[in-house]
């Protein structure tokens, strides 16, 4: 980072502190090269971890670190087949720790205890995400092969002795998997990696994504089609369902004979929604949602759709959608479960939540939480209220999940004219954490080309009861990106902890009862409260990025908020003891011709490689065999069964005559004395 740069953030973090705002990372979006600057070592194809990888939390990790990589493995099992449990006893096992910096080793190094580092400043998300790809295997995009053709490297903007870091690595210790180059990858450097002054160190050929590089939001879907490809994962654990109703099946679900209506597949209905959630109308020919027609039924008519059967495993959903009314604002949608048994193979029926007072003319996101452990289905029930309708209720985008859902949902309606605006320094309305504690979001977008997102403890009802300072309150804020699919999405997250032994420059205690150190405010309805100190970042998306992808969609923007007590990571993870009969059976194993040892029912076996024409075969991939060798197999094996069926038919043949002579031989004499005597 240059001089000028880190002077402007330093005095930009004087402001902040002035105006009661702290920056968890000094205002500076700060990219892992800045943090981590060893270069990993490559180490082949033949190190990959088992699909469920374990790992410890090690003491050392700072609480908010520690909570931000739990949800890092949110979303590998939200979009992946990587799954991660906490260490017992296995050969190997990934050590998290609190380092210099961030860092990780490439591939499972097979060595017991595998460290990887989560250090100052590394504690958001997609970081956590980017080091765990290491971990399981993967360079930086910008270390491929043919990394030349995207991009350029300006070896003379680069600080001296930093230059290895911009090496690439030849395709027999790297492999691209047939993905094209990605610049949106959370694997790629940004444009300022390692500079020595203000110029950028990588610029891309195709200029559009010159300020696209380096994003460390979430994983790109070149990420995801790599670790997927590599891992063969064929589906994610935790995703279950999505629907934006494209296709004409829609996506399954089935209309109830016992109600009054059916939901209507559309592209638009003349009192609202003009078009449909997922497109907002910009692709012609598509962009369909499902409608129910309130104004057509009597009060108290429904209409159910159902979803397709679902299998749960976890035990807990989190059901997301976005819904339109244009009817009447009595007009409600319930959800239900059915769940089947073997005693009850019609389902039982379960009410989950009533949505009531729906806004009118407007597309609103929701949650519902599930906690379901059977076969079922979600269904969803439009009834038509008592007032009159000239519309109908619409849904559209589903997405269900085996994750929890978010606390509270913060909506923010025509968006963009805050950004850049001296007015743009907004605040959420007050929300409660489920310990009881008042909280605020503020959002800042007055920088030029930065927003700021900051967290305030706010006073509330329940002060009294609640222990001061507050204790170990993670508060997880996510920019939305409003994608129709879940596993598509790319959403901007951070976290932070309520440290109760955290104090500021006057010496009082930065999460003390609002009360007592914060500031006089007043909500929009005049109701005076007090306002603590805001603790967060003011480098949390860039205005560029703000306005990529779906994070602003019908100049709609959500921000969605979870609270939650992480007080028992507070404790050391128990430390399994290495079990004795376990070992590492692919130590002994070779698999030859770049063969990957697995380890099946205890035993270590070979998975050899193959092509579209050939494979390796045999205990060790010691045998090549081919398409070629198959056909030459099977018309040489052809051909030598032709032959011998022609010589044994050719041998019977010939049997045969000799031994039809022989007896026509034999008899012969008898013949001519039998005629004789008939004479």
């Amino acid at each position: 980072m240059d001089l000028w740069t880190l002077s402007w953030f330093l005095f930009l973090d004087a402001l902040l502190m002035i105006s009661g705002l702290v920056n968890v990372d000094g205002g500076m979006d700060q990219d892992i090269f800045d943090i981590n600057e060893g270069l990993n070592s490559i180490i082949g194809e033949n190190y990959r971890w088992p699909h469920t990888i374990p790992y410890v939390l090690e003491d050392s990790l700072e609480m908010n670190a520690k909570g931000v990589i739990l949800n890092a493995f949110e979303r590998y099992r939200l979009k992946t087949c990587i799954d991660f449990k906490p260490w017992a006893g296995e050969a190997n096992y990934i050590s998290v720790i609190k380092g210099s910096g961030c860092w990780s080793s490439v591939g499972n190094r097979r060595v017991g205890k595998q460290e990887l580092s989560i250090g100052e400043n590394c504690d958001r998300i997609a970081t956590v995400q980017h080091e765990f790809l290491h971990a399981l295997g993967f360079w930086h995009e910008q270390s491929r092969s043919d990394r030349d053709d995207y991009v350029r490297i300006m070896w003379d903007r680069i600080l001296s002795g930093r230059e290895h870091n911009f090496n690439t690595y030849s395709d027999s210790v790297s492999d691209s998997l047939n993905v094209p180059y990605d610049y949106t990858s959370v694997m790629h450097y940004s444009k300022t990696a390692f500079q020595n002054g203000t110029e950028p160190t990588i610029v891309t050929r195709i200029s559009d994504f010159e300020d696209v590089i380096g994003q460390r939001m979430d994983f790109s879907d070149s990420d995801l089609l790599k670790l997927n490809r590599l891992y063969n994962c064929s589906s994610s654990l935790s995703f279950m369902d999505s629907c934006s109703f494209e296709l004409e099946n829609v996506c399954g679900m089935i209309q109830s004979s016992g109600d009054n209506a059916d939901w209507q597949r559309v592209s638009q209905v003349p009192q609202g929604p003009e078009n449909d959630h997922s497109n907002m109308g910009q692709c012609q020919g598509s962009g369909f949602f499902m409608h129910f027609d309130s104004s057509s039924v009597n009060v108290g008519a429904t209409a159910v759709l159902e979803s397709r059967t679902l299998y749960p495993k976890r035990g807990f959903q989190c059901l997301q959608f976005y819904l339109y009314n244009s009817g009447s604002e009595s007009d409600q949608l319930n959800i239900y479960i059915r769940e089947y048994s073997a005693d009850n193979v019609d389902g039982n029926l379960t009410l989950v939540e009533e949505i009531k007072e729906i806004p009118i003319g407007s597309w609103q996101l929701y949650h519902v939480t599930l906690k379901v452990t059977k076969k079922f289905r979600v269904v969803f029930e439009g009834r038509k209220g008592s007032g009159t309708s000239l519309g109908g209720l619409s849904i559209d985008d589903i997405n269900l999940s085996e994750t929890r859902c978010p606390h509270h949902i913060w909506h923010i309606r025509n968006f963009t004219q805050f950004i850049g605006s001296p007015n743009g320094t907004l605040y959420s309305p007050p929300f409660y954490s489920s310990k009881g504690y008042a909280f605020q979001i503020s959002l800042n977008l007055t920088h030029v080309t930065n927003a700021g997102l900051y967290f305030h403890l706010i006073s509330g009802a329940n002060d009294d009861q609640l222990q001061w300072p507050c204790p170990w309150q993670q508060a997880t804020m996510t920019l939305l990106d409003q994608n129709p699919d879940i596993r598509q999405r790319m959403s901007n997250q951070r976290s932070i902890t309520t440290d109760p032994f955290m104090t500021t420059d006057n010496g009082t205690y930065l999460w003390d009862r609002p009360s007592k150190v914060g500031a006089v405010a007043f909500f929009p309805n005049g109701t005076q409260f007090r306002r603590g100190g805001g603790y967060g970042t003011s480098a949390f998306i860039t205005h560029e990025r703000l306005k990529s992808r779906d994070f602003i969609k019908g100049d709609d923007v959500y921000i969605l908020l979870t609270v939650e007590d992480i007080s028992h990571l507070n404790s050391t993870q128990i430390q399994a003891t290495p079990i004795p009969s376990v070992q590492d059976l692919c130590s002994k194993t070779t698999c030859e011709n770049d063969g990957v040892c697995t380890v099946r029912d205890g035993k270590a076996e070979c998975r050899c490689r193959s092509g579209e024409d050939w494979w390796y075969m045999g205990e060790r991939c010691e045998k090549r065999g081919s398409t070629r060798d198959t056909i030459v197999i099977a018309v040489s094996s052809t051909a030598a069964v032709f032959a011998l069926m022609l010589i044994i038919t050719l041998v019977s043949v010939y049997c045969t005559r000799k031994k039809y002579r022989e007896k026509m031989s034999s008899n012969g004499p008898n013949l001519t004395l039998q005629n004789q005597h008939a004479f």
